[in-house]
């Protein structure tokens, strides 16, 4: 099973980590299904000379900021941040993912993504809802899931996070903003959704 850092779930912990990929989206998995998350593998069309999508062809094909795409058999969703292979970290006080995509400090991208998320003249664009039973892994969508978590061979960023959530029925949105000072973010926004 996966497990998540002391006291992660609960929020207590400063969760958020900046997640790298390898060049393809991110993704956020819930923790129940991230064995039936095969990534990119040999049969694929990216990697392979397969002519059957592999789940990391799917997340690729996602259209826009963000998306949702089936995990596995068992009805089971996935949330892919799409556009760009953007380093990404999750913030738990606003259910947003906060995506590098220019310039800037990490501080510097934090204090502009905390303006944006308070300016209610932002225009967010609708990307789908997302359900969850719960906690997920925001991770690269080339790796396998696994119940133990995806390993992580080294270099300066992780390329996985916890995502500590409660379940339910999520309207995503996403807007990127180019905050001045060659500092660029995306955002990408889990809003309760109505049943």
């Amino acid at each position: 099973m996966y497990v998540f850092p002391p006291d992660a779930a609960a929020g207590t912990r400063r969760v958020p980590e900046w997640v790298e990929s390898t060049g393809g989206p991110l993704i956020v998995v819930p923790v129940s299904a991230l064995p039936a998350w095969g990534g990119c593998t040999e049969a694929g069309m990216v990697v392979g000379d397969g002519d059957v999508p592999d789940d990391y062809d799917r997340a690729c094909a996602v259209d826009g900021l963000a998306g949702v795409i089936p995990v596995g058999r068992d009805g089971a969703v996935a949330l892919v941040l799409g556009d760009q292979p953007a380093t990404t970290r999750y913030l738990p006080a606003h259910r947003t993912f906060l995506r590098w995509l220019g310039g800037g400090s990490e501080a510097e991208l934090t204090e502009a993504a905390e303006a944006v998320l308070a300016d209610p003249g932002i225009t967010w664009e609708q990307c789908g809802t997302w359900d969850t039973d719960g906690p997920a892994v925001l991770m690269d969508s080339a790796e396998a899931g696994s119940p133990q978590g995806v390993e992580h061979p080294g270099g300066d960023l992780p390329r996985q996070a916890c995502v500590p959530l409660p379940p339910g029925r999520w309207a995503v949105r996403a807007v990127e903003v180019e905050a001045g000072d060659g500092t660029s973010l995306g955002l990408v926004r889990l809003v309760p959704a109505n049943p």
